[in-house]
């Protein structure tokens, strides 16, 4: 299975907001959801997915393990909370969220429960999220990179974490990139809105046609229609050598996710 380019991100949106997006979202041609044990809305996206009327087998879900469900016990019976939160048998991909704070968790471990959880039928692909090379080459060891489908990364025009992406594509693991549009700060960006003049496009369409133009799967997330559909048009956008050159050279390793107590000691 291959992990669809363009998803919808639900971070940060709950109840009837989240319900509103995912419709809005399914009505305009995404069939990719991303969402997460600690959103704490994978009941209402099961709604929303309900209600749609959309078949399964057309979607691809992706939802993570939290930090506090990594060990073996806990692992598989809180994915099993989730698939019946989202009103489904299985998920298309299960991550780990963080790396165990401290190593509580080792990480073989929590690997293997995981694998365990595909293999059981909980879900299609496995994957990892906040991942470093040190920890990517440790999930590695536990189940080999053949079941790692993506990292999940924060990666934008400001961050655009070279060493995690090389290592990850020298092992053939995906990279799904996360506020691509640096929380929106991009989008306000002189270079940016350059090359979006250039190609009558807008600063959100270019970055994330840059990301896509360089392999990674994105999830951006919107609660309006309009900017919900205009985002999709990024699958349409080509950029040229040019305009990728300038954009690679905004990087400047800001990153804007890095919560205490869960971050690990990131790569330069």
């Amino acid at each position: 299975m291959t992990l669809p380019v363009f998803g919808l991100g639900t971070f940060r949106l709950q109840d009837d907001v989240v319900i509103a997006s995912v419709k809005t979202a399914l009505e305009l041609g995404y069939r990719a959801i991303d969402t997460a044990q600690i959103y704490g809305n994978e009941a209402a996206i099961g709604q929303a997915l309900a209600e749609s009327k959309i078949k399964r087998s057309d979607l691809f879900i992706t939802t993570k393990i939290w930090t506090e469900n990594l060990s073996k016990d806990k692992l598989l019976p809180s994915l099993q909370a989730s698939l019946d939160k989202l009103r489904t048998d299985y998920v298309d991909l299960t991550l780990i969220h963080w790396p165990s704070p401290e190593n509580s968790v080792p990480v073989a471990e929590f690997m293997q429960a995981l694998l365990a959880a595909k293999e059981a039928g909980l879900t299609r692909q496995i994957g990892i999220s906040n991942f470093t090379v040190e920890l990517m080459q440790q999930a590695i060891d536990a189940v080999g990179a053949e079941n790692i489908a993506t990292n999940q990364i924060e990666l934008s025009p400001y961050l655009q974490n070279r060493t995690v992406v090389e290592w990850a594509r020298q092992h053939h693991i995906h990279i799904t990139s996360y506020m691509t549009l640096a929380y929106g700060k991009a989008l306000s960006d002189q270079i940016l809105n350059s090359i979006a003049q250039k190609h009558h496009a807008t600063p959100a369409q270019v970055i994330l046609a840059w990301a896509i133009a360089l392999g990674y799967a994105v999830i951006p997330s919107s609660t309006k229609r309009d900017n919900l559909a205009s985002n999709l048009q990024a699958l349409d956008l080509r950029l040229d050598a040019e305009d990728m050159q300038a954009i690679a050279d905004l990087e400047r390793n800001e990153r804007l996710v890095s919560p205490q107590g869960l971050a690990p000691e990131w790569d330069k």
